[in-house]
């Protein structure tokens, strides 16, 4: 263990007698004659007389008959008082030292110590350490393992009650949750904390969900782009670092995470950021969530007998002004392009008139591995279970409305080991008829190594799209190795992903068939 006795300093100086009333007068005069320590006071009591203070001088002044202070100083503080030279020992233990100190004086010589506790972005260093609220995370180098508990106790001990936990990540991430292990090393075995982020309150498990507090400005950075009103689909959500600030921008957010703990996260900060009738979570696979939310569902087939195909991207956008009409009992639905400034609204494309309840249009999906946010399980809805003014419930009949198989405007891919091979997965998934407006924007996060470039992503991206990327659009966001870095790719969703599958089943129903 840790023998605290071995960082004790001690220090034999010189202190003047004073009464405590010229303690002021004397600190002005001696100026730059007075101790000089952190967080040590140079003005302490005379342990003999309450009425005097003792003056701690400088450890430069080693002589106790002051001559290594100026005359003039010492002739000025002497017709204020009289003075008396006393000597002062003073001792600065474990206690008195910081962490960089004391690890200094424990690892190995030549060993790079962090300067900070916050995040360290040198890769030399031999422990890395990353604070979470009340956790310290450290990655400790193999050389360090013999001296893990040392250094657990030195972070804790010089950062409590701030830091009531240290861990370190253990082995290499082989989950498919990209989930590290941790092993406790001091402190409370607690692992649920909560983190906040530019006004969002993020509570998490950290050894259950994957958390990275660097990421912060990107995340800020992405959703500064999205405009209220729009949808958003996140495909790799986890605890909702771009879920939750786009919600409390005013996006619909459809978010999904195949970690079950994190979509159970996800539902709890969109609650604590009261946005839960903003956001949907979802617990399955990405491909599968992309897939179902894409799908047209067969309530929406069998009332539409006449969906026209819709305008390409590099058109206008249009919208769609839906009349019911009644001609011998059978409905129809009438189609009219109208200026471009009154689609930015997604209530505008959904027709109070349709033969069909909105609520049917959610998206079809399995009751064991989809889990929603608004208590979808139960037969409630957002607007069923949450107490608030008519703007809320406003909000809430947004996500409950929304049709994501006729338009979504961004996608996010946060899983930069492997979301390139995901983009398969928007091969011929929306189908032409369907879709009005723009194709969604694309997010996709990436790692680029020295040896590879940003042509060569942009060809594994069509490769695995199958479709040309135009305009690609490059973002470096963080360097993870000296020769990796992460990046964020966005593009437009090319037109050769549509489906251009015209044949549905319509059933058409008429009064009195």
């Amino acid at each position: 263990m840790l023998d605290e006795s071995k960082f004790d300093v001690h220090l034999k100086l010189w202190a003047l007698r004073i009464p405590r009333e010229l303690c002021k007068v004397a600190t002005r005069i001696l100026n730059g004659y007075l101790l000089d320590k952190a967080r040590i006071k140079p003005i302490t009591e005379d342990p003999t007389c309450e009425k005097n203070r003792y003056v701690i001088l400088s450890d430069k002044v080693q002589n106790p008959d002051l001559s290594d202070i100026p005359d003039n100083k010492l002739d000025e503080l002497k017709g204020s008082c009289k003075i008396e030279v006393v000597p002062y020992s003073l001792t600065l233990g474990y206690s008195y030292w910081g962490a960089d100190h004391v690890l200094k004086q424990i690892l190995p010589p030549g060993v790079e110590v962090p300067s900070s506790f916050e995040t360290i972005v040198k890769y030399s260093v031999y422990v890395i350490l990353f604070f979470f609220c009340h956790i310290a995370h450290l990655n400790i180098h193999e050389e360090l393992l013999p001296h893990k508990d040392v250094i657990a106790k030195v972070i804790y001990d010089k950062n409590y009650p701030r830091i009531k936990t240290v861990v370190n990540k253990v082995g290499t991430i082989t989950n498919e949750f990209r989930v590290p292990k941790f092993e406790i090393l001091a402190g409370q075995n607690d692992m649920v904390t909560e983190v906040k982020q530019y006004g969002a309150t993020f509570k998490l498990d950290y050894g259950l969900v994957y958390w990275n507090s660097r990421l912060e400005h990107e995340h800020m950075r992405l959703v500064s782009q999205f405009r209220a009103g729009e949808t958003i689909c996140d495909m790799f959500a986890g605890i909702g670092p771009f879920a939750i600030p786009a919600a409390q921008k005013g996006c619909v957010v459809y978010a999904n995470d195949l970690n079950p703990d994190s979509t159970r996260y996800l539902k709890i900060n969109a609650e604590i950021n009261k946005v839960d009738d903003l956001v949907r979570a979802y617990n399955m696979d990405a491909r599968n969530f992309i897939s179902q939310l894409m799908a047209v569902p067969d309530s929406e087939i069998k009332t539409e007998p006449d969906v026209p195909q819709c305008r390409t991207c590099e058109e206008d956008e249009i919208q769609v002004n839906e009349e019911s009409k009644s001609e011998n009992g059978r409905q129809t639905v009438e189609v009219k392009e109208v200026p471009d400034n009154v689609t930015s609204n997604l209530e505008c494309a959904r027709g109070s008139s349709r033969k069909a309840d909105a609520s049917v249009c959610a998206v079809k999906r399995s009751s064991s591995n989809c889990q929603e946010v608004n208590g979808i399980a139960d037969g409630t809805g957002t607007s069923g279970r949450r107490k608030g003014g008519t703007n809320k419930r406003m909000r809430g009949s947004d996500i409950s409305n929304a049709k994501t198989w006729e338009h979504v405007d961004h996608v996010i891919m946060n899983l930069p080991a492997s979301a390139l091979q995901f983009l398969d997965a928007f091969r011929g998934i929306i189908k032409r008829k369907y879709w009005k407006g723009s194709l969604p924007w694309i997010h996709c996060y990436c790692f680029m190594r020295a040896n590879e470039t940003q042509e060569f992503i942009v060809s594994e991206a069509e490769s695995a799209l199958n479709a040309s990327i135009q305009d690609p659009i490059f973002h470096r966001v963080r360097d993870v190795a000296p020769n990796k870095a992460m990046f964020c790719l966005s593009f437009r969703l090319p037109e050769a992903c549509f489906n251009e599958d015209n044949t549905d089943t319509i059933i058409h129903s008429a009064a009195g068939e």
